[in-house]
């Protein structure tokens, strides 16, 4: 009889369930989560197909599109040099052809930039302020995976896979001359593209904070192998004095400073592999020390059913995130709006770049999102920005996905879109 009711039990787990809903309140609304249902996991792969002569993203009324470079392999991350020059890092998952097309045919990931990781970061200078590059230089090579860059006074910092290197910089410099040193050691890698490592100063100048992945989906390899993994940690400038400022964070990419705060607002890529409506990906305020969950809780207390009973002694400590950006949407770029270009709306608002789901049925992502803030917090729901990536919302093809989000001295906005090899830029008409 014990044994009618354990496999009783198990088909109703396995088969899933709609009674295990509930409401979570956050910082934009109310939103309903579905139950968890492991069976009802679906995979929809987009195919790459280029965008075609004259065709660009679409943005709002009022606003103009146009390639600020292109003739890129994978443009990934993307910031600003002190002189207001443009840095993108080229970097990708390393995998060959063969292997992305095996990825797809399993399930393992969507679509990809196949090959070796060009490993280089590209300076770009538009000379003339006609809003696109005329130059493209190398301005480092040599790395492995780079991902995060930032600046300090005579300082050049960049976030390889696996450690944080600084380099002698003074400001014009139109390429990295001195010798580098690794200053702090990362575990490299993780799942999918959980290899990314993001790095932001605080607002003091005096901190260094750097986003590390896990290496799995649902700590299916045990969890002392996520070991200061799925965190953001937190530096003195030599690397010393490490700190995990935030844990629980399955995947934080981007990373930016509220506008005249000391709150740090991350994105953060969730778990994959419990349904179309589960987990959504968020943007985050991150409280010092704070937990959000990952991978025993999601959402708040909600439990992972693959971890079942491990570790009731966290449940009281979960934070829920601020602000759902949608399930599945791989929410990768942040940045706040301070240019006075775009209307009021956008002053200082979130813009969030989303790479685009595999793990559903139907598409989500494939955009740049905003989120509306006043008095720095949110103050409404995401909105679409800049969309028109996704051929058609039936088939599988795409032009391109975006990443990153920058926003230039001047007020525009530049995104990278790394499968097409594009950096485009967004501007008032």
């Amino acid at each position: 009889m014990k044994l009618q009711t354990a496999l009783f039990s198990l088909a109703i787990f396995t088969m899933g369930t709609t009674i295990a809903q509930d409401k979570v309140k956050t910082k934009t609304g109310v939103i309903d989560l579905p139950g968890p249902d492991l069976a009802a996991s679906k995979t929809k792969y987009s195919k790459v197909i280029g965008w075609p002569e004259g065709k660009t993203p679409i943005a709002p009324e009022g606003f103009k599109v146009n390639r600020y470079a292109d003739g890129m392999k994978s443009p990934r991350n993307i910031i600003l040099t002190p002189n207001g020059d443009v840095l993108v890092a080229l970097s990708n998952s390393q995998r060959t052809k063969k292997e992305v097309q095996q990825n797809e045919k399993t399930g393992k990931a969507g679509s990809e930039v196949p090959g070796k990781s060009v490993n280089v970061i590209l300076l770009l200078r538009d000379t003339d302020k006609d809003g696109v590059a005329e130059t493209k230089t190398t301005f480092l090579s040599g790395l492995n995976q780079p991902f995060g860059m930032a600046f300090a006074p005579g300082k050049f910092y960049v976030a390889n896979t696996d450690g944080v290197w600084v380099y002698p910089y003074n400001t014009g410099d139109a390429v990295i001359k001195g010798e580098g040193k690794k200053i702090i050691d990362l575990p490299a890698g993780g799942y999918n593209n959980h290899w990314t490592r993001n790095l932001i100063l605080n607002p003091a100048g005096n901190k260094l904070f750097v986003t590390v992945g896990s290496g799995s989906n649902a700590a299916e390899h045990g969890i002392d192998n996520e070991k200061r993994r799925a965190d953001i940690l937190e530096f003195n400038l030599d690397g010393t004095g490490e700190k995990v400022y935030g844990s629980g964070l399955r995947n934080p990419v981007g990373m930016a400073w509220v506008p005249g705060t000391n709150t740090l607002w991350t994105a953060v890529n969730e778990r994959d592999n419990l349904g179309d409506e589960l987990v959504p990906d968020y943007i985050t305020s991150v409280k010092p020390g704070g937990f959000y969950g990952w991978p025993w809780y999601y959402f708040g207390k909600h439990e992972d059913p693959r971890l079942a009973g491990q570790r009731p002694d966290l449940k009281d400590k979960v934070l829920v995130p601020d602000v759902p950006m949608g399930s599945h949407t791989a929410s990768l770029g942040l940045i706040f709006y301070t240019g006075r270009q775009f209307p009021s709306k956008y002053k200082n608002g979130a813009f969030v770049g989303q790479h685009g789901s595999w793990n559903r049925s139907e598409f989500s992502g494939y955009k740049v999102a905003f989120v509306p803030f006043k008095n720095g917090q949110p103050s409404g729901p995401m909105e679409d920005f800049l969309t028109g990536f996704l051929v058609d919302q039936e088939g599988k093809d795409v032009y391109g996905r975006p990443v990153m989000v920058l926003q230039t001295p001047d007020g525009a906005l530049l995104v990278t879109d790394d499968v097409s090899g594009i950096v485009w830029r967004v501007s008032k008409k």
